[in-house]
């Protein structure tokens, strides 16, 4: 729908018109309101006010605005349009429809008319309504085109869409929002390439037309004040692309790239964030704030509306922070919202990873059968695959290997899920057994060949088959190698020493250390802990094999320079071989040299002196337990052991 008409000079005071001029609409509401508070019933002040809330995204003021304006002047038929899209913006979809039905109704009129009753039943998600709607309307309009595009769009038409978007824009040229949308239908066609050429287009005609904006200096490191969600901001589609292209780069793995488009957007006060960019700040920095991330969460799923990812991403999350009865919870206050934004797939997961709390064998039994489920589903598209090669039908192989792909990531946690609950038992030979009946489907599948690799490592006598699933994953990304998890190359690293394969486990680690020492060249201050825990695993297996000198003084040196390498991580890693050593001190069962044990001593007093700021734990997200300040640093804990090993000497 068209924004209201703008302001002319000469229909108000020209302070006023200088300020709308220059985009100083906060001013001009503080002037202009002072005014009505004189002379509530003042058109033109009434009016400008109207257009400033609606320029401002304030629907709900602007519709008050216009509400009064139709009291004053009932005939003026522009009055009565804007005050019924004013409240469809704002989302009052009810007293929007009434409003329309006091519009007159002319040859200049009816058009528009039906045209935001289409978009409300739209907004209602009253498809076939707002298609209705749309059908009285004259073919050759151009929004009858857009609007049967979001109608398909709705359906999952993706294809057919996308052709009625293109098909506009050909009609009307460049529109930033017409562009979003051919975007967004390539993304869910998972044709990325030409998603991110018309977010390209968007971004790009945006910085040259609107360079008040201030896109990509949030990025850059400069401070800038907020630029406000304006109508401008509106119809450059800025912000809706920059979160496409997050979305996007999200899904291709480049998590980077995602955090920095969310940062090259116009930079926004966070209390003006519209809720898709809420959300998708919560999930893409969830990793360094889970307790922010939950609170966006939790506060998006208050509002109306918000978006319909966030009630699956809310349980998921709680689910993955082992919140369960939180998850619980919210699935019993929230029950209008499971039938109507979780698929069936997701609600049994989800049904069953709280079950697991309570009920492990019930748990697996309800994720058995969603993978049998999946299975006979991924069976069926294998042989759809074949069937389309056999016929050299090459559209239909890509749609069914794109199924085929689909239905392996919703399988993928379903698996690894119902392994888990033997993981957590130690029973090691038995997840095992549960990877080998999914061969068939996930021998090609990374993730499950990395918990392959470390269910047979955890088995102890299967190195050598744990080699050979650790190092392809090594090789693929031998020349990064500080890309790849540092407890998969010490877990290499340890299986070659079992194996009598010193020689490569040295090569393993000297590639390590090279890699650390370029990135401490680039980047002095950067801490990067790869090397150090591939020798804290090879100090801790010594120790557990009862050899602590050598073992120790492993764990030691793997913590030089403390600057660079004392973490959260690695110290509690550290200390576990310490706290082992103490127990069979104490025991009587084994017996340290002195020289030694002044050793410990001395690198408790390092720890103690680089560890002062340092956390020893990582607090939950949603903490409850209080804990003492000052008794959760490296530094306590390092000082507090030492007292523990001075008793010994």
């Amino acid at each position: 729908m068209n924004p209201p008409t703008q302001i002319k000079e000469g229909e108000y005071t020209v302070k006023i018109y200088s300020l709308i001029r220059d985009q100083k609409y906060h001013e001009a509401i503080e002037i202009l309101s002072s005014e009505l508070e004189n002379h509530p019933k003042s058109r033109a002040a009434l009016s400008i006010l109207a257009y400033c809330h609606y320029y401002l995204q304030d629907f709900a003021a602007a519709a008050d605005c216009y509400k009064q304006l139709v009291q004053i002047q009932p005939d003026n038929v522009e009055y009565r349009v804007n005050y019924a899209q004013s409240l469809y913006k704002a989302n009052m979809f009810a007293e929007a429809t009434k409003a329309t039905f006091s519009i007159p109704t002319n040859t200049e009129t009816q058009s528009k008319i039906l045209k935001l009753q289409s978009a409300i039943k739209f907004g209602e998600q009253d498809y076939s309504g707002s298609k209705a709607l749309i059908d009285q309307c004259t073919s050759d309009d151009v929004d009858v085109e857009i609007n049967n595009g979001c109608l398909l769009f709705m359906e999952d038409r993706y294809e057919e869409a996308c052709r009625r978007f293109l098909t506009a824009q050909q009609m009307i040229g460049f529109q930033a929002g017409l562009s979003y949308n051919i975007a967004l239908c390539y993304y869910h066609m998972k044709q990325f390439a030409p998603s991110l050429k018309n977010i390209a287009d968007i971004i790009e005609r945006g910085i040259r037309e609107h360079p008040e904006l201030s896109v990509g200096m949030t990025t850059e490191g400069i401070e800038v004040r907020s630029v406000g969600n304006t109508l401008v901001l509106h119809e450059t589609a800025l912000i809706e692309a920059f979160n496409l292209k997050a979305a996007i780069e999200h899904q291709l793995k480049n998590y980077d790239a995602a955090m920095d488009a969310l940062t090259d957007m116009p930079p926004r006060s966070e209390e003006e964030l519209d809720p898709v960019t809420l959300h998708n700040q919560a999930l893409i920095n969830f990793d360094a704030n889970p307790t922010s991330g939950f609170e966006k969460l939790q506060f998006l799923l208050q509002q109306n509306p918000f978006p319909p990812e966030t009630f699956g991403n809310l349980l998921l999350l709680y689910c993955k922070y082992e919140y369960f009865d939180l998850a619980a919870d919210v699935l019993a206050e929230n029950a209008h919202l499971t039938f109507k934004y979780l698929s069936q797939y997701l609600y049994g997961f989800l049904d069953a990873l709280i079950t697991q709390q309570t009920s492990p064998e019930e748990a697996y039994r309800k994720f058995d059968d969603i993978a049998s489920k999946h299975t006979d589903a991924l069976r069926k598209l294998t042989k759809q695959v074949q069937e389309s090669r056999q016929n050299h039908d090459d559209e239909a192989v890509k749609r069914a290997v794109n199924e085929y792909d689909e239905a392996l990531e919703r399988y993928i946690p379903v698996l690894m899920a119902q392994a888990k609950i033997y993981w957590d038992r130690e029973n090691y030979a038995q997840v095992e057994k549960i990877f080998r009946k999914s061969v068939e489907f996930c021998n090609e599948h990374d993730t499950w060949k990395l918990n392959v690799a470390h269910v047979l490592f955890m088995q102890e006598s299967k190195y050598k088959e744990g080699i050979s699933f650790y190092e392809p994953i090594v090789k693929k990304n031998y020349q990064h190698i500080l890309n790849i998890s540092a407890i998969v190359l010490a877990n290499l690293c340890v299986s070659y020493i079992m194996t009598s394969q010193n020689e490569e486990a040295e090569e393993l680690m000297r590639k390590i250390e090279k890699e650390e020492e370029q990135v401490s060249y680039t980047d002095p201050e950067k801490k990067i802990f790869h090397l150090c825990i591939v020798n804290l695993v090879i100090g801790t297996l010594y120790c557990a094999k009862g050899n602590y000198e050598f073992g120790i003084s492993r764990v030691m040196k793997s913590l030089e320079p403390y600057n660079k390498k004392l973490g959260t991580d690695t110290w509690f890693y550290a200390k576990r071989c310490f706290c082992s050593l103490l127990e069979n001190m104490a025991k009587h069962m084994i017996l340290v040299r002195d020289s030694v044990l002044q050793e410990i001593i001395q690198f408790f007093e390092h720890c103690e002196a680089y560890g002062k700021t340092i956390p020893s734990i990582i607090e939950q997200p949603l903490q409850s337990t209080v804990i003492q300040p000052g008794t959760r640093t490296v530094a306590f804990e390092a000082r507090y052991m030492k007292s523990l090993f001075l008793k010994f000497v």
